[in-house]
């Protein structure tokens, strides 16, 4: 196993103060919709508005200064780096789908990167930027491939076991795996009774195929959840996945607008839908366990 746990501990101290210590509680109004009790990480309160940049400068603190960076993003993950790179001082190139959101596109140019958009879906994008650094000598970084991402994104599981809450099952958000992997590797060990379940889009169901030793197709992909819409998984993941995670499940659109307005109804929280695919699996399969613990990954926009 690559993921080393010192480093998750590690990274649970020295990433940038601005995306640790997020909120995490159980709310009486969510579990009485849900009619179970849940415990939400709440990932969405920080400059970034996700989880992403945990793992972004964890990585970031191992960069040359002034070498140029270069990745692909359907949104999150660009912000993260391009944020990370003007704190730290390496100019940073982010290569986006034509269909990436708005939104978030600006927010990766105030954030002073510049950006590229291409033809085609996030795979396109990815291939792009992959080529580009290869032809330029920047350093190219790959969500769900540098260990030092999901070592970053492990601090959530260090947070969640420090309120000393047992948890029966943790439900995640799986897009490309670097957030499950990481806080499956530290929950195995800190916690080796919790069961570690990922969730996926129905429209998007590449992980998910391959955490079960399925053929992945290349298949277009049809969800409004755009933070996970993989079409094509990181290599690197699919071994984490298989070793770390004990099941995965698949929502569909529907499952997932209903825990947009759930969560707005009972926590006052505005989430993007793959922020809220977590809630969604909740709410739409017989999860076992009597705490259950979710991570909202991202919303606001």
């Amino acid at each position: 196993m690559d993921i080393d746990l010192d480093n998750i501990a590690r990274a649970a101290e020295t990433i940038d103060p601005v995306f640790r210590g997020t909120p995490q509680y159980v709310d009486e109004q969510l579990c009485a919709a849900l009619d179970r009790r849940v415990l939400i990480k709440v990932e969405t309160v920080n400059p970034l508005r996700s989880f992403k940049g945990r793992g972004a400068d964890f990585l970031g603190a191992t960069l040359p200064p002034g070498r140029p960076v270069v990745c692909a993003s359907a949104g999150n993950f660009g912000q993260a780096v391009a944020y990370v790179g003007r704190n730290r001082g390496f100019p940073v190139e982010v290569f986006v789908s034509e269909s990436a959101v708005r939104d978030k596109v600006r927010r990766m140019k105030s954030l002073g990167a510049a950006v590229t958009e291409v033809p085609g879906d996030f795979t396109g994008a990815k291939d792009a930027a992959r080529e580009h650094a290869q032809r330029t000598g920047a350093i190219f970084v790959e969500d769900g491939r540098d260990v030092a991402i999901t070592e970053g994104a492990g601090s959530i599981a260090v947070e969640l076991l420090r309120a000393g809450v047992p948890i029966d099952t943790a439900v995640v958000p799986v897009g490309d795996g670097a957030l499950i992997t990481g806080m499956a590797r530290w929950l195995k060990e800190h916690s080796p009774h919790t069961r570690v379940v990922g969730v996926c889009a129905e429209g998007a169901p590449a992980l998910a195929r391959a955490w079960a030793g399925r053929p992945v197709a290349d298949t277009p992909i049809d969800t409004i959840a755009d933070g996970i819409a993989v079409r094509v998984p990181v290599p690197a993941a699919i071994p984490r996945l298989r070793a770390l995670v004990d099941d995965m499940l698949l929502v569909p659109d529907d499952a997932i607008r209903d825990a947009m307005s759930l969560a707005r109804t009972t926590l006052g929280l505005v989430l993007e839908p793959a922020g809220a695919i977590g809630l969604a699996a909740l709410a739409a399969a017989d999860v076992p366990g009597e705490t259950i613990a979710t991570v909202l990954t991202g919303g606001n926009v």
